[in-house]
């Protein structure tokens, strides 16, 4: 065998070997390449699964967290836009006034957490904080959350957080009414339900259109319902919320748009926690903005006035006025007046009118406004019942008794009310001067006037003093012992004091009652001025009566006119009948005067100074 034979037969093999190598390599290629592409494919579906599934999963908890949201109201909320808003905008606040006390705030996604018990703020570079008060705002609060005169139990403020944290916190649910958001100061006493929530939470809804009607309302002082939330449910188409129920909504609650606080307006008093309670010093509410509420309210209560009543009542030729009659308020636990029986007979005997008897315990609230509300006399002992004299007729009389040893002119709530410009009730008091006309109960509890658990000495000297002295709120022992008293009434003293209520109400009721309105500036004020001697001048000044004057009738028109010496802090005022006069005395020649002047009715209707005058002699 020759040798080239073998090597040629090797070099005919290789081409054969490489071929089959690289056709098993090629297929190894493919393989790996569709492999990496299936792999790839695989992948991408799975993260588009993933993507997909957490897509689905973030629908579902705002699908759940809108019907979170809407179970606090029927109003619709697009859940994802709120979400977006409150992460990029944060919370947004505006506030009236420059003082805590008087001040009421706006604002859009205000959060609540339930957990922490904390109001907060969100801060985004969107955010708005008006007045930003920084550490100022701790001095003592933002605002009152109550009607009653800067109470700490009634401070509000809220902690602050970026609107980054949101993604390490419960995933918020949204209000979405405006939510009005106050504290009610004591829900379980009808006077305070009326004083210090009702009357102000119902104008201070008034002034802020959105509120009115429609507003979610919040209580946030931590009381349960009380027996007087039916009243509460009358200021809005809406139930309204309390504090306790906000943890069965969630951990973190956010309120699209709220308002917090509530006017002091409409108060009229003050309890004595600084000084010993008695009319607040600067009333702004008249008695026209009390009827005007009272009227407002038998309407939400489905209550038409007594005297209404009685008319249909009577066949349609009977043209006969009403029958007048007196109301006598009756207590049933605390404070009774031992011989009622007695006294309704006499009051019926003497005055010849039917008398009711109304009851707070025993009867419906609307049903007793209802007959207050066409009543000509009204007698209680003090108590917080007497609120409901805001109900009164015009020209009724008020009579307000009071056990031994209380002073009526240091406690004076419904006085003060009754004597309101414009309330036009008659108010008269009477108080026990007899102690042996008097029960007491040492042995109760402290909070209804017991004594027992004080020292011996203590009890001596409560029990022999004969006047309550003032004090501040709110539990003065001797004035809880002497409250809850239960007197036995002198009739006949009581009698002399209505007879003397009748009269007064008969000539109001013949005299027109007294015009109301302030006149407005004296127009075209001038002066003159000329000189006497190197020491005496004059001023001559001159003006124009008020436009509305001519069209009021009133029977006394004078005007006042303050004159200062420039630069000096005194000035001189006068009151003077004509609409110009001459001014000498102590006017000096060649200085300069500033003169003001103004008109009054009825010498305390006063009206604006008109624009300063400068008159140079």
């Amino acid at each position: 065998m020759k040798v080239f034979l073998c090597r040629g037969a090797t070099e005919d093999l290789q081409p054969q070997a490489t071929m089959h190598t690289s056709l098993v390599v090629s297929r190894m290629s493919w393989g790996l390449l569709f492999n990496g592409l299936l792999v790839s494919v695989v992948a991408a579906l799975l993260w588009e699964y993933s993507k997909l599934r957490e897509h689905a999963t973030v629908l579902e908890e705002e699908l759940h967290m809108t019907q979170r949201s809407q179970e606090f109201t029927q109003t619709q909320i697009d859940y994802h836009r709120a979400l977006q808003a409150l992460h990029e905008d944060g919370t947004r606040m505006v506030c009236s006034s420059k003082m805590h006390t008087d001040r009421i705030c706006r604002f859009d996604y205000l959060c609540y957490c339930t957990e922490g018990d904390e109001f907060v703020f969100f801060h985004s570079n969107a955010s708005v904080m008006l007045p930003n008060l920084g550490s100022r705002r701790f001095q003592p609060a933002l605002l009152d959350m109550s009607s009653v005169e800067d109470h700490n139990t009634q401070y509000f403020n809220f902690l602050e957080l970026p609107t980054a944290a949101l993604k390490f916190l419960s995933k918020p649910v949204f209000v979405p009414d405006v939510t009005f958001i106050f504290n009610r100061f004591n829900p379980d006493n009808i006077m305070h339900v009326f004083h210090d929530d009702l009357l102000p939470a119902f104008y201070t809804m008034k002034f802020y259109s959105d509120l009115e009607e429609s507003a979610r309302l919040l209580f946030m002082e931590g009381w349960g319902e009380g027996p007087h939330f039916d009243l509460y449910r009358l200021l809005s188409s809406k139930q309204p919320l309390l504090k306790e129920q906000l943890k069965d909504f969630g951990k973190l609650i956010c309120f699209t748009k709220s308002y917090v606080g509530v006017s002091k307006m409409t108060t009229w008093y003050q309890y004595g926690f600084v000084q010993p309670q008695g009319p607040k010093a600067n009333i702004l509410v008249s008695g026209n903005e009390i009827r005007q509420f009272s009227k407002a309210f038998m309407v939400k209560m489905n209550v038409t006035r007594f005297a209404e009543v009685e008319k249909t009542s009577r066949n349609a030729g009977d043209e006969s006025e009403k029958d007048e009659y007196i109301v006598v308020f009756s207590r049933s636990t605390t404070r009774l007046m031992l011989n009622e029986a007695e006294l309704i007979i006499a009051l019926a005997q003497e005055f010849k009118m039917k008398v009711l008897k109304v009851s707070l315990e025993e009867q419906s609230f609307p049903s007793i406004v209802q007959v207050i509300s066409g009543a000509s006399i009204l007698v209680s002992m003090h108590g917080a019942q007497l609120i409901t004299s805001l109900f009164l007729p015009r020209g009724a009389i008020v009579v307000e008794l009071f056990p031994f040893a209380i002073n009526p002119e240091q406690y004076a709530p419904y006085k003060t009310l009754a004597t309101l410009p414009g309330m036009d009730l008659h108010y008269f008091s009477w108080r026990n001067t007899k102690e042996e006309n008097t029960v007491t109960h040492p042995d109760r509890p402290w909070e209804q006037g017991g004594i027992t658990h004080l020292e011996k000495q203590e009890q001596e000297r409560i029990l022999s003093s004969q006047e309550v002295s003032r004090h501040l709120c709110c539990r003065n022992p001797e004035w809880l012992f002497r409250i809850y008293q239960d007197t036995l009434i002198d009739i006949p003293s009581l009698l002399d004091v209505v007879r003397e209520g009748m009269k007064t109400r008969l000539s109001f009721n013949k005299s027109k009652p007294a015009n109301k309105i302030h006149p407005g500036k004296v127009r075209e004020p001038q002066c003159q001025t000329s000189v006497q001697a190197t020491d005496k001048a004059q001023l001559i000044i001159s003006w124009k009566i008020p436009w509305n004057l001519k069209y009021l009738k009133v029977k006394e028109v004078n005007y006042e006119v303050w004159i200062q010496e420039q630069g000096e802090n005194t000035y001189m005022p006068y009151i003077i009948q004509q609409q110009n006069f001459t001014f000498s005395e102590n006017i000096k020649p060649f200085i300069t005067y500033l003169v003001w002047v103004r008109c009054i009715f009825n010498n305390n209707l006063l009206g604006p100074f008109a624009d300063v005058l400068v008159c140079k002699t």
